[in-house]
């Protein structure tokens, strides 16, 4: 079968198959916080379930809507739990209300724009992008605490907003590159995840090795 939109479902297999990946090895390390599994799993779902979106649902209306009304529901999910993770790592735990509290913006903000007609792919990285801030608020906090995790956690979400700017830029000025911006945007994906897997697991190990040698409790 002919792939309906070949460069981005192959480019949205190749994220996903990386995710799913670096998810699978952060399980196998039990020095990495199991809140942190969830993050990648879910992008890598969605990611996957975006592959098949471009390969065959976009030949027809109907079917493609439904099928990324799922997919945003997969990066929403996705989302939240990178911000759960945020709240635990640098709050500790019990601190769900603050969870909740900074989530509904986003939330509020995409039901907003499915009400009203434009729950696209710009108004989802819009929405996403307040979560995200809320994201990067919290590490700058654990920036100035000395948090292990705070510089590479990061340098790693800002990757991953960079990546969606290939989303806005113009089709002929990522064309130079022979792709379009939603295939960027999947590949430059993969460098922020990347980041993300390493600094969860070094920040991981140097935090446990931190609590064995009795210099910090962790959270």
């Amino acid at each position: 079968m002919v792939l309906a939109q070949p460069a981005q479902s192959l480019t949205d297999l190749a994220l996903g198959l990386v995710v799913l990946t670096l998810a699978w090895q952060l399980r196998r390390s039990p020095a990495v916080p199991r809140y942190w599994l969830a993050p990648f799993w879910w992008a890598g779902i969605a990611a996957a379930a975006g592959a098949v979106h471009h390969a065959v649902f976009v030949r027809w209306p109907r079917p493609a809507e439904i099928s990324w009304a799922i997919i945003s529901v997969l990066v929403v999910v996705a989302v939240s739990y990178l911000l759960a993770a945020t709240v635990r790592e640098v709050l500790g735990p019990g601190r769900g209300r603050v969870f909740w509290l900074l989530r509904s913006i986003g939330l509020v903000a995409y039901l907003g724009a499915a009400v009203s007609g434009h729950a696209g792919v710009t108004s989802l990285l819009l929405c996403e992008s307040i979560t995200m801030l809320c994201i990067l608020g919290l590490w700058g906090r654990a920036l100035l605490q000395d948090h292990p995790l705070a510089r590479a956690v990061l340098i790693a979400v800002l990757a991953s907003g960079g990546a969606a700017i290939m989303k806005a830029l113009p089709a002929d000025i990522i064309g130079y590159v022979g792709l379009d911006p939603t295939s960027a945007y999947h590949l430059a994906q993969i460098v922020g995840m990347v980041l993300l897997y390493r600094a969860v697991r070094r920040g991981s190990l140097v935090a446990a090795d931190e609590a064995r040698a009795g210099r910090v409790v962790l959270p």
